[in-house]
């Protein structure tokens, strides 16, 4: 891993919550980063789920004051499409080496799906110590995290998928989880409607939730 890889572990790590926004209107973008902030979290991944998703990265990294990733990227042309845009770090549903070594070409964090001892081993292959836990309550929660990492030492994860402020600290209690992935504080109706002091406090809910 690369140092600026390790300074964004290490910041993603540091934030625990990790935003999955999906934005229907890039105009969206700006005053959307701007509630994240507000509500004490300058992190977001905004998904390749709609073609908003590269005008969007472009305005949230032009801030120049928050963690912006891309998701649900699929394809090495996705990759590049969103590194240009400005994106740090790259996460995918499953691992695709393609996608993967693209991110390592391109200098951005990838962070791959992994939910079983063969996906984790093709990550570790390729050098990677972070991966996403993707469907996380589907694919067995908490407890298949612990049972995961159990022979990996030292791989951290990024569960993502069912996650929300009920069972958030299931997640969180677990030692080798980096940090959560949701997008609960950031309901796509909420954002459509332009709602974003109801985002930011949404936010604040969320970050007092895994404080400490």
């Amino acid at each position: 891993m690369t140092q600026q890889s390790a300074e964004l572990v290490e910041k993603i790590g540091a934030a625990r919550l990790v935003p999955v926004v999906v934005l229907d209107d890039a105009a969206s973008a700006a005053p959307l980063a701007e509630a994240l902030v507000a509500g004490g979290l300058p992190v977001a991944e905004v998904t390749f789920r709609t073609s908003a998703a590269v005008e969007s990265i472009r305005a949230v990294s032009a801030r120049g004051d928050m963690l912006v990733g891309a998701g649900t990227v699929l394809t090495p042309e996705q990759v590049d499409a969103a590194v240009d845009a400005g994106a740090s770090y790259v996460v995918s549903p499953g691992f695709s080496q393609a996608v993967v070594r693209r991110c390592l070409e391109r200098g951005v964090l990838p962070l791959p799906g992994a939910v079983t001892a063969t996906e984790v081993q093709a990550a570790l292959a390729e050098g990677l110590d972070v991966v996403k836990f993707f469907p996380a309550e589907t694919s067995g929660g908490a407890k298949a995290i612990k049972a995961l990492a159990a022979p990996f030492g030292g791989l951290q994860f990024v569960p993502t998928g069912g996650i929300g402020p009920k069972n958030v600290a299931e997640y969180t209690a677990v030692s080798a989880v980096l940090a959560v992935g949701g997008s609960w504080m950031v309901p796509r109706d909420e954002i459509a409607a332009g709602n974003f002091d109801r985002v930011a406090e949404l936010t604040r809910e969320a970050v007092a939730l895994v404080a400490g």
